[in-house]
């Protein structure tokens, strides 16, 4: 049946990813953000195969069933980005739709730059295209934030933020994941257990049970080169994006606050949506699944086949 979701594992630029996929037709690929799984797409991955599409979520590397590499500089923006075009390959295509979330979003926007001919539409959730600074990104957020505490910042020291997010998985989780949900606005938060509105405790254990066994480290290994990708992508930095884009994000999505929305409509010239979900938070494609799927379904269908 087109919603049964197969497992797999495939060997693509020098790593193995595990892969979830389901349907049949033109290839979606749907990337996931930190702290995620492929299962973050739990929601999309039947409705978009009814729908008549061929989708697939990997766990990213350093995430899941995935490999995770030892070398930090192995997360670098052009190698996540030639895992996807290396699952693009591996399912015998030379193009396909790509929806990201989060750091997801962000390999799909450098796609759109460096590889826009493999690419037949962007739908980018939760994260604008984020203009080149003119200094490394670290510089950037030590001048805004200084003394102040920035988790991005915290993240750079190996070993540090790794340790203490493994010390306990299950509550690292549930820490980052309502912090910047919608829960955070409606009082949820405050909740003791906490529990999610939008995400049952089986679902949570999907989460807890894997971070349990793989640790924090490989998905902390991207946020260790952004200093390294901003100098990796000088050359293409002023690229127009003219593929098909999307954007959606949860209206009360914290990140909006601290990369404005704006400067991604100077060089996104085919912005075809631009949906903000009333009273959504980070986690849109999980706390707002019916909303999600229909914006996705409306771009993909202006994509024709």
């Amino acid at each position: 049946m087109a919603g049964d979701i197969v497992h797999r594992q495939l060997e693509v630029n020098g790593v193995e990813l595990h892969v979830a996929e389901c349907g049949e037709g033109p290839l979606v690929v749907l990337l996931h953000g930190w702290p995620e799984l492929w299962f973050s797409w739990r929601h999309q991955l039947p409705v978009l195969a009814e729908a008549g599409y061929h989708v697939v979520a990997p766990d990213q590397r350093g995430y899941g069933r995935s490999q995770r590499p030892e070398a930090v500089e192995d997360y670098d923006i052009v190698h996540l980005g030639d895992d996807v075009l290396g699952l693009i390959d591996a399912f015998g295509e030379d193009r396909a739709v790509v929806a990201g979330h989060d750091w997801g979003s962000m390999v799909g926007w450098y796609l759109a730059q460096a590889a826009p001919e493999r690419l037949q539409g962007f739908a980018a959730l939760s994260i604008p295209f984020w203009p080149r600074p003119p200094k490394p990104p670290t510089a950037v957020w030590k001048d805004v934030f200084g003394d102040r505490f920035f988790y991005m910042l915290h993240f750079q020291t190996p070993g540090v933020a790794d340790a203490q997010l493994d010390a306990d998985p299950g509550a690292s989780l549930r820490l980052v994941m309502r912090r910047v949900s919608q829960d955070v606005f409606d009082g949820t938060a405050a909740e003791i257990p906490p529990v999610f509105k939008w995400m049952g405790d089986d679902e949570f254990a999907v989460y807890e049970t894997e971070f349990r066994r793989t640790g924090f480290t490989g998905g902390i290994n991207w946020y260790r080169n952004v200093d390294r990708n901003w100098e990796l992508t000088a050359a293409i930095a002023d690229r127009e994006i003219d593929l098909p884009t999307m954007f959606l994000a949860g209206e009360r999505d914290p990140v909006l606050a601290f990369i404005p929305v704006e400067p991604m409509r100077q060089q996104v010239t085919d912005l075809r949506e631009f949906v903000l979900v009333p009273g959504g938070g980070h986690w849109i494609q999980q706390e707002r699944p019916a909303e999600t799927n229909a914006a996705l379904l409306r771009f993909l269908a202006g994509l024709g086949r």
